[in-house]
């Protein structure tokens, strides 16, 4: 029977073969349509020959994993589980070629009526035309014609000046953040929204969190830095979601990591 670290594993190679399978048909679709497909972090776009190398890969995976169970090695799922949150910690670096993961499409809620608009009240002295507001700046006449035109200078002796028209100040922009910073994050997830203390997490997401966080501890790192540092995990909630697990459950979390 496989183990809990056993059937993680397994959730995790399937959750990556139904990624690659969406990534294959996606290799048809040109940039535009490739970029409208999912909400995709910023990265290099795979091409077909690496979607299915990667494919292969995950499925001799899955079948040394499926040997491993039916023999009955309950420290193997351990070993991979380990190898990969080190490889996540300490191994990788901040690179665009990956394959991001996709996910399939969730059917479209029905429709729902459309509110009915109400109808603006009446002003209290009646439908009386409102006059429209003056600019603040004096609209520039159309030129006359040319012999309108030089009549008109003959009889004023002086000539039409072009007027400019006003410039208006455009409002300044914000400061562009630097890719993957912590409050891109966060706004990322607060807009997909995926921060909220009532959104329900995935089965095992909170006792895998947990358990990072006690092998960070046991290495000797601070509570201060566990929540950044599991967060960058692969497959790990966001950000304020492990704050706030992190926070739910910290007397558990420190009991665990003072044990032998």
């Amino acid at each position: 029977m496989p183990t809990p670290a056993d059937q993680r594993l397994l959730d995790l190679l399937s959750k990556w073969l139904t990624s690659l399978e969406l990534h294959a048909r996606y290799a048809t679709l040109d940039d535009a349509a490739y970029a409208r497909a999912q909400e995709w972090p910023e990265h290099e776009r795979p091409t077909r020959w690496v979607i299915e190398v990667a494919r292969q890969k995950t499925l001799e995976l899955r079948k040394l994993l499926d040997e491993r169970i039916a023999a009955g090695d309950e420290r193997f799922a351990d070993a991979l589980e380990l190898t990969i949150f080190l490889a996540n910690l300490v191994g990788s670096q901040h690179i665009e070629r990956f394959i991001p993961l996709a996910e399939p499409p969730q059917p479209a809620a029905p429709d729902e009526p459309a509110a009915p608009v109400a109808a603006p009240a009446p002003d209290a002295v009646g439908s009386a035309t409102r006059e429209m507001p003056r600019p603040d700046f004096e609209p520039v006449a159309a030129d006359p014609p040319a012999a309108a035109g030089a009549a008109a200078r003959e009889r004023t002796g002086t000539t039409s000046i072009t007027r400019e028209m006003p410039r208006f100040p455009s409002p300044p922009r914000p400061p562009l953040e630097p890719a993957g910073t912590v409050a891109r994050v966060e706004r990322k997830a607060v807009a997909a929204g995926r921060t909220r203390a009532d959104t329900p997490l995935p089965a095992g997401v909170r006792e895998q969190v947990i358990a990072d966080a006690v092998r960070l501890l046991q290495w000797g790192r601070k509570w201060h830095e566990l929540a950044e540092l599991v967060a960058r995990i692969a497959d790990r909630p966001p950000l304020a979601d492990v704050r706030r697990i992190l926070k739910e459950n910290k007397p558990q979390i420190e009991r665990q990591a003072k044990q032998p």
